[in-house]
């Protein structure tokens, strides 16, 4: 072919420039789309079949177009490939591997091809400005940005941040809060996508670190790392708590974090619009930690119950509305910011409740161990609640109840134990009346009373239990009987059996 001279065009690199710097993106992003255009535009002119590529000379601008033709031992495609024999005619040290270039005239695009070079040009430019923006951003999620409202589209708002555009969703604003276009934002970065649009960039003003951040600005001990946030809880626009702890003694984290005549506080809490913030110090000590949480109620006694993540908290009669707070909120977000389950209880249910337990516990092991109403009341007293821990517990341990000595302790295991053997031969015979399958009874944390409430409750087999979801069979079986980390424990050695077909037919296949 024949090759004409191709001219400098200086004007390329300026127009190149101009986007480069307009788009914030690299130059040579822009000059390969504008190859890639060009590209295009010489595949139309001479076959989509033919290779054709372009090159634009970064320093005068000037454009080269050349077909490339692979130098190959067998010819599959006559328009990209030749052998080594053709290509030696044009070339004398062609090698298979190698390229043979034929340079082409310059093209005169025209109307339509200088329409599809520039969608082209503009696809591939917005194609990297959106890559730009991900690198950009993608290591900026959990940062406060400022923006300005650019449309808000269903209630959804889309804020300018300069450089790239961010949504955030209508369930990420404030209650009752209300934006219009060209007003100022300030929003909490929680998540950057890439996804098949672009890049996506989303917004809160809801998520609990908005306001950790918003106290990073506002308390400079926060930032300097001397006062630390442990933890935050929010029911946005209404009520908020927040934990810190101090690493230096001699500063007040609380104190810090209000600021002077409530200046710093009250900084954060107009820009959450009036969300009333209560700043409580964090203790390592769950019960202290959980006391404090619930501010600013008083609280009386708590009882922790680690396993099961509960803890029973009881206060004052006349406290009791305050602890719970508003629609349960005080309570909801003491339980949300230390991560407990938080029972209350007033004074008065608890002392009621104590005393109702402290009889139905005597009046068991009364039946259970005939013994008289004085040894079943020291019974309870000492913390003991079921005939299981009388009968296995160390000798030493009922020996040492003040009143008993060691022949009543010998006394009371053998009468335990009897009692629960005696249990077991009744619970076997009401659970064969019952139809519930042995296989039941072979599963870990199932005993004899457990399998007579199962059938009774129409759960018979191994099916039946594994239908069953945690809560259910704790409701069966009862509160006391197991915390739901076991009851679902219990539930997936029930589904064991499910998967045992399975794992054989993988052995055969294998």
């Amino acid at each position: 072919m024949e090759r004409t001279a191709a001219l400098p065009r200086p004007e390329l690199l300026q127009v190149a420039d101009t986007v480069a710097r307009e788009k914030n993106i690299d130059r040579d992003e822009v000059l390969e789309a504008m190859e890639q255009a060009i590209q295009k535009a010489g595949r139309s002119k001479y076959g989509h079949e033919h290779d054709i590529r372009a090159h634009i000379d970064r320093k005068t601008g000037e454009i080269l177009l050349s077909r490339y033709m692979e130098v190959v031992e067998v010819v599959e495609n006559d328009a990209t490939q030749l052998t080594v024999a053709s290509a030696k005619r044009r070339k004398s040290d062609a090698q298979v591997g190698e390229f043979v270039i034929d340079p082409l005239p310059p093209i005169d695009f025209g109307r339509i091809g200088a329409q599809t070079a520039k969608q082209v040009i503009v696809q591939k430019v917005r194609d990297a400005e959106r890559k730009r923006q991900f690198e950009e951003f993608k290591d900026r999620s959990g940062e406060i940005v400022n923006g300005l409202v650019k449309r808000v589209e269903f209630g959804n708002v889309v804020v300018d941040l300069g450089r790239a555009e961010a949504l955030m969703r209508r369930d990420e604003l404030i209650p009752r809060e209300a934006f219009r276009t060209g007003d100022r934002v300030r929003a909490y970065i929680f998540d950057v996508r890439e996804e098949q649009r672009g890049p996506q960039i989303f917004l809160s003003r809801t998520h609990p670190q908005f306001m950790a951040k918003l106290f990073a600005q506002e308390v400079p001990e926060i930032y300097d790392g001397i006062i630390e946030i442990k933890a935050v809880a929010r029911d946005p626009g209404s009520r908020a708590k927040i934990a810190v702890l101090s690493r230096d003694s001699g500063i007040d984290p609380v104190g810090a974090c209000v600021g002077m005549r409530g200046s710093r506080v009250q900084a954060v809490v107009a820009e959450l619009q009036g969300e009333k913030i209560d700043i409580i110090q964090w203790s390592q000590d769950p019960a202290t930690f959980i006391v404090n949480a619930l501010a600013p109620a008083e609280v009386a006694k708590v009882v922790l119950d680690e396993e099961a993540n509960r803890i029973e908290v009881v206060v004052p009669d006349d406290q009791l509305s305050l602890a719970i707070g508003r629609r349960g909120q005080n309570v909801r977000l003491a339980a949300q910011l230390t991560g407990w389950d938080i029972d209350i209880q007033t004074e008065a249910e608890e002392s009621e409740r104590r005393v109702e337990e402290f009889k139905t516990r005597s009046k068991m092991f009364i039946d259970a161990l005939d013994v008289d109403d004085v040894i079943a009341h020291l019974l309870v007293t000492e913390g003991f609640s079921s005939v299981e821990e009388v009968a296995f517990v160390p000798l030493e341990d009922l020996s040492d109840i003040e009143g008993f000595d060691e022949n009543v302790a010998e006394e009371l295991q053998q009468r335990a134990r009897v009692f629960l053997e005696e249990q077991d031969v009744r619970n076997a015979a009401r659970c064969k009346e019952l139809g519930v399958s042995e296989e039941l009874s072979a599963i870990e944390g199932i005993n004899s009373t457990s399998l007579v409430k199962l059938g009774e409750n129409g759960v018979k087999t191994l099916d039946d239990l594994a239908d069953l979801a945690g809560d259910e069979l704790i409701e069966i079986l009862g509160k006391d009987a197991m915390t739901l980390d076991q009851a679902n424990a219990v539930i997936m050695a029930a589904r064991a059996h499910w998967f045992d077909g399975e794992e054989t037919a993988e052995g055969e296949q294998a």
